[in-house]
C-alpha cells in the first residue's frame, strides 16, 4: 500500500469521529508508520498509548480493545478532535525529524485555522518545539504547556502537564 492510500484510510477514519464544532484540537506529532496503531482505527488494542491517556484524562475512563468506538464517539461529542502536525508518518532521525517538522508548521496552521477550535494543545514536547510559537504567532488559541508523548516512562508526566493544560484553558466536562 502506498502512503497516499495510508493517508486516505487515515482521514477517512478520523473524518467519522470529527465533530461538528471542534471545542478541543489536540495536535500529536505525526501518524504512526503502523496502520494497527492509529488514534481514530476502533480495533487498535496494542501500542495505542496516546488513545488510552487522552480518554482517561477527559473521560475518566480507561480504554480497552473493546470500548475504543464508544470512547471515540464520547469524544466527538464533547467537540474533542485529534491532528497530526504532520500528515504522513517522520523519519526517527533527530535532524531530519527536527526538519521535517517545522516544515509541516504552515500547513498545521491552515488546518487549525479551517477547524476554529475554541482551544489547541500541542501533545508531544517536539510538537510544541516546532509549533508553540508560530500557532501563537498566528492567533491561534494554542495553550502554553509542554505535554510529553505518554509512553516510555512519560505517563505519569503527560497526565500531570496534561492536566495543567486543561486547567490553563478551564476545560471541565460541559466544555
Amino acid at each position: 500500500m502506498t502512503f497516499q492510500r495510508y493517508r486516505e484510510l487515515r482521514e477517512s477514519a478520523a473524518a467519522r469521529y470529527k465533530p461538528e464544532q471542534v471545542k478541543l484540537l489536540l495536535v500529536a506529532e505525526a501518524p504512526p508508520d503502523s496502520l494497527e496503531r492509529y488514534f481514530y482505527f476502533p480495533e487498535v488494542s496494542v501500542h495505542d498509548p496516546l488513545f488510552r491517556y487522552v480518554a482517561k484524562e477527559l473521560l475518566g475512563i480507561g480504554a480497552t480493545r473493546w470500548n475504543k468506538p464508544d470512547l471515540l464517539a464520547r469524544l466527538q461529542e464533547r467537540g474533542v478532535f485529534l491532528i497530526d502536525l504532520c500528515l504522513d508518518p517522520v523519519p526517527d532521525k533527530r535532524t531530519l525529524r527536527k526538519r521535517t517538522l517545522g516544515a509541516c508548521v504552515p500547513d498545521l496552521i491552515d488546518r487549525i485555522s479551517a477547524l476554529t477550535p475554541e482551544h489547541v494543545i500541542l501533545i508531544k514536547v517536539t510538537v510544541y518545539d516546532a509549533a508553540y510559537v508560530r500557532l501563537q504567532s498566528a492567533a491561534l488559541p494554542v495553550v502554553n504547556e509542554r505535554i510529553p508523548f505518554p509512553s516510555t516512562g512519560q505517563q505519569r508526566r503527560f497526565e500531570e502537564a496534561f492536566r495543567r493544560a486543561l486547567a490553563a484553558m478551564r476545560y471541565s466536562d460541559q466544555s
